[in-house]
This record gives C-alpha cells, structure tokens and sequence, in this order.
C-alpha cells in the first residue's frame, strides 16, 4: 500500500513510522500492514481524527469518484469502527476508499497539537455541541472530499441523526445511499436508556470529572487491563477496540463526548419525516430488537409511517454498540444490503 502524498492539508498531524518523510511536508500519516492510515487535522478549530482505508487523499489519482464515510456514534471516536471498517473496504474488493471522521474534540491530540487551535474563534462557536458536530461534518466534506464525489454515508447511533441533519442543511451533496445503524433520531431522551442517562449528563456529568482525571494518571498498561476487566463479559470482544476506549480515560475527550450527549437528550425530538420522505430511496434503517437507545416501538412507528422504506429489524441479536464485537458480521450485511446498487454506482 502507497498513500498519495500530494495535497495532504498542510495542517494534518500524524503519528508515525515516517516521521522525517512527513515533516518536510508539514504533515504526517500513520499507516500500517492492514492499509490504514490515521491523521490528526483541524476542522472548525477542532482536533479531529480521521480514519482511512484506501486511498488517503481524493484530490489524485485515477480512482472512482465515491467515498465510504462513516458518521459514528458517541463518543465518535474511529477507532472503534476499524475492524468494521476493514471489512467493509475488503468486502467492496478495495475498491473504494472507506473513511472515517471523529467528532470534534473526540480524540486526544497528538503532543504537537492542541484540542482547538484557536482559543479566541472557538468562543464565537459551539463546535463541541449538538449541531456544531453537524457543521463540522459538512466543513470536512467542504475541505477533503472533491464535490463531485459520490457519497455512501454510514451512519450509526447520533450519527445517523447527523446524516438526515447533512442532507437537509445540504441537499448538493451526491449521498447515493445513506446506511442508518441503530439510529436514533427522535425521541432520546424518553428512551429506556434516555431516562436513565439524561440527568447524568445534563445535571451530573462534572461529577464524573475528577474520578476520569485520577484513572488518567494510571499507565497506559493497567487502564488497558481494566477496559478488558470490563468488557469480559463478551465472549467474542474485538480486541481493537480496547485502545480507543483507554482514549476515553481522559478528561477533555470524555467531557467533549457527555456535552454533546447532554445536547442530544434535549435536541433530539421529533423525527423530521420531511428528510427521510426526500430522501427515502437512498435510506436504509436497521434497527436493534433489543435496543435501548432506540426501542422495536420506534422502528414499528416508521415503518408503519414509510411502508415503502428500506427499514430492517435486526434478527441476530447484534447490540446496539455493535463495533464491541460483530463489526465484520455488520459490514457484510451492508454489502448484500448495497450489492445491487453497486452495480448501477460503478
């Protein structure tokens, strides 16, 4: 795998095996033998980690002009959706790039940037906030992706509330198809799971500061050891995502993540059934049989509302945090979801 180092944005920052290479070039990317390639940039004044599979810049090449972008959940950190992502990008027979973007904030800066670059602009901005995560996802697609690419948008949890807000605020976009996992996109906080976490996060999220600061003291090597303490109640845990979820020990990122959840509880209404009504031949939902974030009642309600629709309740019992441990099981049933279509984008 070579990536293509003309016009990689002179503010991208990665941590790498090249590190002498890339600081002639005002920038740095981290690759390794499974073809991924992660970089740090500024996009709206915040840190922002991009994942990517395939080709690492859009602007060179003869290539097909469509990108793969993941929209995660939160906390948006991409190395959760990495083995999903590999799957996804090896499933497609490598031929079209698969990225994807953090939410701004969600991920710890590398030692030569900052979380926001400038102090003074971000106080005019809630980039952090509900809907300053869907302007920084329009900025990036703005500044990374060519406007003539087509767009296969994935979507999961918020982030799927994030797409149907993309295609509203930005009907230009070329979305072919956008891919809605476990969304939840009404209703939040009068979920199971809402009721419990909406006053932790609107009223009692500071409480849960200093308890983070102290475990992100621990090395490196025990809070990995607890991440694993924790999750060994799964039988078939995808062991990638261990290290992003020891990214959360730390206070900046996991405070970033619970402010944008407080929003969520309180912005997340109603369904905006205009969106989906515009956008209906391009929208796949699939939802959880057992999901508390977004109950078998909502998904019997749009699909009574959209009988039309590509709208699928999940048969296998994959939870709602399905990157824990069935991300490649989920990445092929996306590929059988769009095979056809494929066909037609090519």
């Amino acid at each position: 795998y070579t990536a293509q180092w003309s016009q990689v944005p002179t503010n991208a920052v990665v941590s790498s095996r090249c590190d002498n290479l890339l600081n002639r070039m005002g920038s740095s990317v981290m690759e390794d033998k499974d073809e991924a390639c992660t970089e740090h940039l500024y996009c709206c004044g915040a840190v922002t980690e991009v994942l990517k599979f395939g080709t690492c810049n859009l602007h060179s090449g003869n290539q097909p002009k469509m990108l793969f972008l993941i929209i995660p959940g939160n906390p948006g950190v991409v190395g959760f959706y990495k083995t999903f992502m590999q799957t996804l990008h090896q499933t497609l027979g490598r031929r079209y790039p698969v990225w994807a973007v953090s939410h701004a904030g969600h991920c710890v800066p590398p030692d030569t940037m900052d979380m926001i670059e400038d102090p003074t602009v971000m106080a005019a901005r809630d980039v952090f906030g509900l809907n300053g995560q869907i302007e920084h996802k329009l900025a990036f697609l703005t500044e990374h992706v060519p406007r003539d690419f087509r767009l296969v948008l994935v979507g999961h949890s918020i982030g799927c509330y994030l797409i149907l807000e993309m295609m509203k605020r930005d009907p230009e976009l070329q979305v072919v198809k956008s891919v809605m996992l476990f969304p939840t996109i009404e209703r939040m906080a009068a979920t199971p799971q809402g009721r419990v976490m909406t006053p932790l996060l609107c009223r009692l999220r500071y409480v849960a500061y200093l308890p983070i600061f102290l475990l992100s003291l621990l090395p490196d090597v025990l809070k990995a050891f607890m991440v694993k303490l924790v999750f060994r109640g799964l039988r078939s845990l995808d062991h990638s995502t261990v290290p992003p979820t020891v990214s959360l020990i730390n206070v900046d990122t996991a405070a970033n993540a619970m402010y944008m959840g407080s929003q969520e509880m309180l912005e997340v209404l109603e369904r905006d059934n205009f969106t989906i009504n515009q956008n209906l031949d391009k929208l796949v939902f699939y939802y959880g049989a057992t999901d508390h974030w977004c109950p078998v009642q909502y998904y019997q309600e749009i699909k009574r509302k959209f009988p039309e629709g590509d709208i699928r309740l999940c048969s296998r019992g994959i939870r709602h945090a399905f990157v824990l441990d069935a991300g490649k099981e989920v990445a092929g049933m996306i590929f059988e979801w769009i095979r056809k279509d494929l066909q037609t984008w090519s």
